[in-house]
């Protein structure tokens, strides 16, 4: 097994220059035991005040000068922990993402990896170096710098420790571990001491905000086991990997959940061989991710075909939509952002036929209605108005006993 772990410390763990001494700590006594690489994110409040800057010239400004910007903040926090290790004896360099040639696709602000040069990566550690990188941030082919979205510092700490084939990464933020849900909403769940890869991808990508999703899906594809920790106090945080480390682990892990969706509905669109492709393509053209997809039985050839993507996008669906409306022909367009969904997610689910009845009967005793509902193997997905989310959640949590 490899001696090498990425570490990876979010915003709050860098976010004052006492909390970078803190990180530097516990960069000193990982680097006692193993070699250490290290990717930061902006301090705390940073990027946000970097996107308020950038629109002080309008509300759309231009995507490269955007991502030029707002990819800043992280090379503050790689610069100023190196200079807190190097001044408790530790030798250590910071890396912008150009540095290690981490290549990325052209669509700024949502840019995927591609490729990434981990010489230097490597040379660093062979020389007793501790390598700082910048998280969130890649370079185009021509050399133009991209950011790979909200939590991409997530997503470029575990392709590092896959590239350079790392034993695992540690993730470092301000919750101590992945929980049966929000301890905000449920104040009795429970932190778990593991989870699978295949659990933790559905808890991301249902709402679960402790992991990014596509970190989770680069773990998954190149077997990279995850710990999530947290940098404020001391404990083994929650471990992510591909097999299960307890046998006995309850059937349903826990309930995700995610606000700020909204819902589109096409009435009476023509019931005919590749209507969904019509209707999704110029959707996914604009890298728009859709969640939740639903077309209904057919009446007299017309159905109804609904799905869901994030608020954020609305507007450009919308229109997107509209543009299409000739071709697609539709009679009618629906828009509802007043939405929700809450996930039950758990290996149970696939061989346990009494867990979607249990859910559907809790939620009716308090008057909750389905608008919705979407199932996977580990997954039992409901879309509800959204006022009644919190509700949803605690119902749910204590119906599956996962306060117990």
């Amino acid at each position: 097994m490899s001696d090498i772990i990425v570490q990876k410390f979010g915003g709050t763990s860098v976010g004052s220059d006492e909390r970078i001494s803190a990180v530097a700590e516990i960069i000193k006594q990982a680097n006692d035991k193993e070699r250490v690489v290290v990717v930061v994110s902006a301090m705390s409040g940073e990027t946000n005040r970097l996107i308020g800057l950038a629109k002080t010239f309008g509300d759309n400004p231009d995507t490269r000068e955007f991502d030029a910007l707002i990819s800043t903040g992280e090379k503050v926090s790689a610069s100023l922990l190196a200079m807190a290790l190097s001044s408790i004896g530790i030798k250590a360099k910071s890396f912008s993402a150009s540095q290690i040639s981490m290549k990325t696709t052209n669509q700024h602000s949502k840019a995927k990896i591609i490729d990434i040069d981990g010489d230097k990566i490597l040379a660093s550690l062979a020389e007793g170096i501790v390598p700082i990188i910048t998280g969130f941030q890649g370079i185009t082919e021509s050399g133009d710098i991209t950011t790979l979205g909200r939590g991409g510092s997530d997503t470029t700490a575990v392709a590092i420790a896959a590239h350079i084939k790392a034993s695992r990464c540690d993730i470092y933020t301000d919750v101590d571990g992945v929980y049966t849900t929000d301890p905000r909403i449920v104040p009795e769940a429970k932190k778990l001491k593991s989870i699978t890869m295949e659990e933790m991808l559905e808890m991301a990508g249902q709402g679960a905000k402790v992991v990014q999703i596509r970190a989770v899906e680069f773990a998954n594809k190149y077997n990279v086991p995850i710990r999530v920790l947290s940098s404020f106090e001391e404990g083994e945080g929650t471990l992510i990997s591909l097999k299960e480390e307890n046998m006995e682990n309850a059937l349903i892990s826990g309930i995700a959940f995610q606000k700020d969706l909204t819902k589109f509905t096409l009435h009476s669109v023509s019931d005919k061989p590749g209507i969904a492709y019509e209707i999704l393509n110029p959707v996914n053209e604009k890298e728009i991710g859709v969640d939740v997809i639903v077309q209904n039985i057919s009446v007299n050839g017309k159905t109804d075909f609904t799905f869901t993507v994030d608020s954020e996008d609305e507007e450009e669906v919308k229109k997107i939509l509209e543009d299409e409306r000739t071709d697609i022909e539709f009679e009618d367009l629906v828009v509802d952002n007043n939405i929700a969904k809450v996930s039950i997610v758990g290996a149970g689910i696939r061989s346990n036929a009494g867990i979607a009845s249990k859910a559907f009967k809790a939620l009716a005793a308090e008057n909750i209605n389905i608008q919705i509902i979407s199932t996977s193997e580990i997954k039992l997905t409901l879309v509800i108005e959204e006022k009644y989310l919190e509700l949803a959640v605690r119902t749910l949590h204590k119906a599956f006993n996962l306060d117990k």
